[in-house]
Order: structure tokens, then sequence, then C-alpha cells
């Protein structure tokens, strides 16, 4: 195992059995959703992404009921030391992404968890168009809005947990370090 995949796993194994107002903790929620990018035959940097996008959440200072509303930002910051863009840009667009999809798919706020609907208003809530504009010309805004459907899923409180550790080798592929 390289370092950083260490460095990782042990964040994850102090905080990742926390919970942030979901059925499921922290980590079961990293490793369903980077199960879900697997089973879609995912690149190695999504399957990353998915596994690493609530990051912010377990390094930050975290408001106990819901989450640091800032995590994507500084998770991507954190991880853009040890990974590529292909890592680092859906991870802090995914709660944009939450935001544009709120704004452009007819029914998708309906689909959220409660607590999604939550952090929404405190991520900004619905989009202006000129955020719509902006966000659609990101390099990485369709790989965000992947990310965030794999995050919407990822919330099975009966989904067996695959181990953290099995998700090692996509790390390795595009660890930078």
């Amino acid at each position: 195992m390289t370092d950083i995949f260490s460095k990782i796993g042990k964040i994850y194994n102090e905080a990742g059995h926390n919970h942030y107002g979901e059925g499921v903790s922290q980590i079961e929620h990293a490793v369903q959703c980077a199960r879900l990018a697997v089973e879609e035959g995912e690149r190695s940097d999504m399957v990353v992404a998915a596994l690493l996008h609530d990051i912010g959440h377990l390094i930050g200072e975290v408001n106990s009921d819901h989450g640091n509303f800032r995590h994507d930002h500084a998770g991507a910051e954190f991880l853009s030391r040890y990974f590529p863009p292909g890592v680092t840009e859906p991870v802090r667009l995914h709660a944009s992404a939450k935001r544009y999809l709120c704004t452009t798919e007819a029914g998708y706020i309906d689909s959220l968890s409660e607590a999604s609907r939550y952090s929404l208003e405190h991520q900004g809530g619905l989009m202006t168009e000129d955020e719509v504009t902006a966000f659609r010309a990101e390099p990485f805004y369709e790989q965000a809005i992947r990310l965030r459907r794999w995050d919407d899923e990822a919330k099975d409180e009966t989904f067996a947990s695959t181990p953290f550790n099995s998700f090692s080798r996509y790390v390795e592929d595009v660890c930078n370090v």
C-alpha cells in the first residue's frame, strides 16, 4: 500500500464511522459510492473521486449536526497534494453539481435525502442562470454530475460494506506521489 493510501485509510478509520445526517457512516458511504463507480466501469480517477469525495467532512472543522458545508473545497484542497485534477475537480464540484441538478432537472430536488436538502441551502441553494453557465464551463462538470448521482445512491443501510482497503489499487493508479 502506498503511503498516501495509509494516510487516507487512517483518516477514515479514525473518523469514518461517524454519521452526518444519513443512515450510513462516512466510510460506508465512501465505499458504496466507489463501488457504484466500479460497477459503471469508470476509470481509476473517478473511482478515487467517488471514494474520497467527502473526505472534507473528516479533515475539517465539522458541524456535528450536518457536516462541513464547504467540505467539497476542503477535500479537493487536501487531495490536490496527492492526486491529479481528474480526482480533485469532481470532488470540488460535487456540491455544485447538486445545486445544478436541483436547478435544471425537474423532480431532482424531491429525490434528495433530508440531510442533502438541508445542506443544499447552506451550499448556496438553487443556482442562478449565470451560475448554471459557469458550472457548465467547468472542465470536469460532467464527471461531477456522475459523482453526484453516485453520492445520492450511496446511502443504502442494507448494502453489505466492501472493505475500504479494497480500493487501494485505484488510489495507486492515480496517486501523484
